[in-house]
């Protein structure tokens, strides 16, 4: 989309919220730019990657999150303005440098994006990174909309600047992924270059002068926010109902009260700095309503600062009813929606509202119901050939065995897909640090082999260290690192492997074998796609003892369809396959599972979708009477 790195605004583009977040740091005169991907933040770099192309800046996918805002507080120590990006998870990663980065203070304008996920959409976890703003005493900003987004990522480098620290913008799933018209402004000339000043370096000591110099940064922005125009009120001076509004939500609130028709009842007050808190706008509205509602997510936020803030100004603004998380108005978990604020409104307005009106609303933008999917590997996907051989050599094992898994293409390893194999699945990296836990349980009885498997990208970004504990305490692992080339989940973004960077350049890449070597641990290198020779390499390999890795190398199946696709095409040979009478349950389509492999159910047989096939080959070692096969493509 060249539009976007278009120099000369004025114009309005059909821009992601991801994307307007892009464009607004361009427009800011960001510099650097890094991040590690991670849905639903990826496409924040892969625009400004992009744009780098074309525009004097630099984009880098780091190695991990910590690592890519160090980079970025690098560039912002230097002077220039530099963004760093990444999903909630990643916002723990970042923890232990933010905490510290906050006190020494920085440079040019910094601004950390994270895309939160509620409802854990594509993540393993539920969490609200908003609350590390209130840890390391830094702004918070949110945005509703895509143009919003853009505006506010301008003047969170403003902010940043103003009072020379970083300042956190907060995005989530429904914004970074929506699209809306969006108005561009112009990009600047991008002059100056890079100087660190060695008479002003940054450091965090003394810690408790440095601390209080926080806190006074933090009031600094307390005002400007007040003056904010990202803060707005829609009402009648003396509502009914005072609803207090952030980022998607809002958004949501203001249509749940036209469709309620609540406009003369019904104050909306949207706040675009959450923290900290605007507490002069907040004592002008908290004193002309009796019951506050909150519209948030994930956490009360919001909502608990308020109900501290208005015990504080008690006898300013009275005693409030307050309906959210704490009530029980609002779930304590999970996604809110048009629809649940619909409901929360309509219940306390006595409104007789049904959800089945808003569905019906919706139902008639969409042309036909979506039908239904389940979680599965793509057809030709590796992981499904390397959870094939494990679940073949626990089963030859036979000591209740099991896998330790994390965040990944392979978690899907949980579910029928990965033949359930996969028994436990937390952050990246968190599947060889329990693997090495487990381990050195030995000495208290212990003895079900665990095997433990990550992606090339997360070895890279967080494995490694768990792989050094193991080797340095000498733990009983069996690490497969099932390395397709990519950051496949996330959207095939490159990593220190793949031999390209986030510009697309050329570099070097780092050779997973050659790490795992250089630690002195035992390394084999095989082909998820040979299944049997796959098994019996995993088998043996749990017979040894201490650490050791096996490499399960193949391209990821959609990269591989780029560039140049399969070598085989696949048939069903009809007088082989005896269906329901072959005695082993329809094991091609039923427990082998790959979406090329249909039943065929007028025949009552098993058959190739030639659709989704992509002819890598490896079902044919699946069913047992050898009734799939796989012919050479001609190559003509």
């Amino acid at each position: 989309m060249k539009e976007i790195f278009e120099r000369s605004g004025g114009s309005e583009l059909l821009l992601q919220g991801n994307e307007a977040i892009a464009r607004g740091a361009l427009e800011s005169g960001v510099r650097f730019c890094a991040g590690y991907p991670g849905n639903p933040s990826s496409e924040i770099i892969e625009t400004l990657a992009e744009a780098a192309k074309e525009i004097p800046v630099y984009a880098e996918w780091s190695i991990n999150e910590k690592v890519a805002l160090e980079a970025a507080a690098a560039a912002s120590f230097a002077g220039l303005r530099a963004i760093v990006s990444m999903k909630q998870n990643g916002v723990n990663v970042v923890s232990d440098f933010l905490t510290n980065l906050s006190l020494s203070g920085t440079g040019g304008g910094l601004v950390l994006v994270t895309c939160d996920d509620p409802g854990g959409i594509s993540s393993t976890n539920e969490e609200d990174a908003r609350l590390f703003a209130k840890l390391a005493d830094v702004p918070l900003l949110e945005p509703s909309t895509p143009q919003e987004a853009l505006e506010m990522t301008k003047w969170a480098f403003e902010l940043s600047e103003q009072i020379k620290n970083i300042v956190i913008l907060r995005s989530v799933s429904r914004l970074s992924h929506t699209r809306a018209n969006t108005l561009i402004g112009d990009l600047p000339d991008y002059g100056g270059g890079a100087f660190f000043d060695t008479k002003s370096p940054f450091h965090t000591f003394p810690v408790l002068t440095k601390h209080l110099e926080r806190h006074k940064k933090l009031d600094s922005a307390m005002i400007l926010s007040e003056r904010s125009a990202f803060n707005r009120y829609d009402g009648p001076d003396w509502p009914e109902l005072l609803v207090i509004a952030s980022g998607s939500c809002w958004n949501y609130v203001t249509e749940a009260v036209e469709l309620l028709d609540l406009s003369s009842k019904v104050g909306v007050l949207k706040l675009g700095m959450t923290w900290p808190l605007p507490c002069n706008l907040l004592r002008k509205h908290l004193a002309r309503a009796g019951r506050i509602l909150f519209a948030e997510e994930l956490d009360a936020f919001v909502e608990e600062s308020v109900k501290a803030l208005t015990a504080d100004l008690g006898s300013e603004v009275g005693i409030k009813n307050f309906y959210g998380r704490g009530s029980g108005h609002i779930p304590i978990c999970g996604e809110l929606s048009p629809g649940l604020i619909l409901g929360v409104l309509g219940d306390l307005f006595s409104k007789v509202w049904k959800a089945e009106i808003f569905r019906e609303k919706i139902r008639t933008f969409i042309p036909q119901p979506v039908p239904p999917r389940e979680f599965g590997f793509c057809a030709g996907c590796p992981h499904r050939g390397s959870f094939y051989a494990i679940k073949a050599a626990l089963a030859w094992d036979g000591r209740n065995g099991f896998v330790s898994g994390d965040i990944g293409c392979y978690s899907m390893g949980i579910w029928p897909t990965g033949f359930n194999q996969v028994k436990s699945v937390h952050a990246m990296g968190s599947g060889v640090g329990l693997a090495s836990g487990y381990g050195k349980l030995g000495q208290f009885g212990f003895d079900q082999p665990v095997i433990t498997v990550c992606g090339d990208s997360t070895f890279f970004h967080a494995a490694i260290p768990a792989l050094i504990n193991a080797r340095f305490n000498d733990s009983d692992i069996l690490l497969l690192i099932l390395d397709n080339s990519a950051t496949a989940m996330t959207g095939f973004q490159p990593h220190p492997g793949t031999g390209s960077n986030a510009m697309g350049h050329k570099v070097e890449p780092v050779d997973i074998e050659s790490v795992c070597r250089s630690l002195g641990v035992y390394v084999e290198v095989g082909d998820p796609y040979d299944l049997n020779v796959t098994a019996c390499a995993i088998y043996r390999l749990m017979g040894m003892a201490g650490p050791r890795v096996l490499i399960l190398r193949r391209k990821c199946a959609l990269v591989q369809g780029r560039q140049g696709g399969f070598p085989y095409t696949m048939m069903v040979a009809r007088e082989k396959c005896l269906g329901e009478e072959c005695g082993c349950g329809r094991y091609c389509t039923k427990i082998f599972r790959c979406p090329g492999l249909i039943w065929d159910a007028a025949e009552k047989k098993a058959l190739i979708d030639e659709v989704i096939c992509v002819g890598c080959g490896i079902c044919s070692e699946a069913c047992p009477r050898g009734a799939i096969v796989r012919m050479e493509k001609r190559k003509d």
